[in-house]
């Protein structure tokens, strides 16, 4: 046996698992804290509204694939229509995601060169990113308008739907998405100018 004082060498595990700890607890208060709570009633109501309709589409969604995946492997019967109708919702799903995405504040964005830039010079550039945010999603809903006006009353091979349905859904959301966004700037000016 050796005569030198045991030495233990300080991995840091602790450090990490307490961090960890931490992390999977602030995310898990994150993901069951109401998004919406302090916002006025008007507010509220709309995004529980969407979120109802993005809820309901996500369920239609699930719904009709798992039915449709144990009548084929239980009964070897398909339903032809599933695919056609998942990829007619799927538009309806993907804009009340970004719809509620906006009003939240939870749109992704990579914001490391606009952290370096001085607040005098960060409000101009997030201004002119919602007005070039809102403009493009006009723009998307301008088109899909003429979309829907053009091809909207052709019907789907299987389901004999409106094809306008789903282009419906870029039309309104976009121009949902970007009235979203208007409200964001103005309520962001507002706020700066106080």
């Amino acid at each position: 046996m050796s005569t030198e004082p045991e030495t233990r060498v300080d991995t840091g595990r602790t450090d990490e698992a307490d961090l960890s700890v931490q992390i999977r607890e602030a995310t898990r208060r994150q993901e069951l804290a109401d998004p919406d709570e302090g916002l006025p009633f008007l507010d509220r109501a709309v995004n529980k509204f969407v979120e109802l309709i993005g809820a309901g589409v996500l369920c239609t969604i699930v719904g009709t694939i798992f039915v449709n995946a144990v009548s084929r492997y239980a009964f070897n019967y398909s339903f032809s229509w599933v695919e056609e109708l998942v990829i007619y919702l799927t538009p309806w799903l993907a804009m009340t995601g970004l719809f509620l995405a906006i009003r939240r504040g939870t749109m992704i964005r990579i914001d490391y060169f606009y952290q370096k830039f001085s607040p005098a010079v960060r409000r101009p550039i997030a201004l002119l990113g919602n007005i070039l945010c809102v403009g493009i999603l006009l723009f998307l809903g301008v088109v899909s308008f003429n979309y829907v006006s053009l091809f909207g009353s052709d019907l789907t091979i299987h389901m004999g739907f409106f094809k306008g349905f789903s282009m419906g859904a870029l039309m309104v959301g976009g121009i949902g998405a970007a009235l979203a966004f208007g409200v964001v700037l103005v309520r962001e000016e507002k706020r700066e100018t106080r």
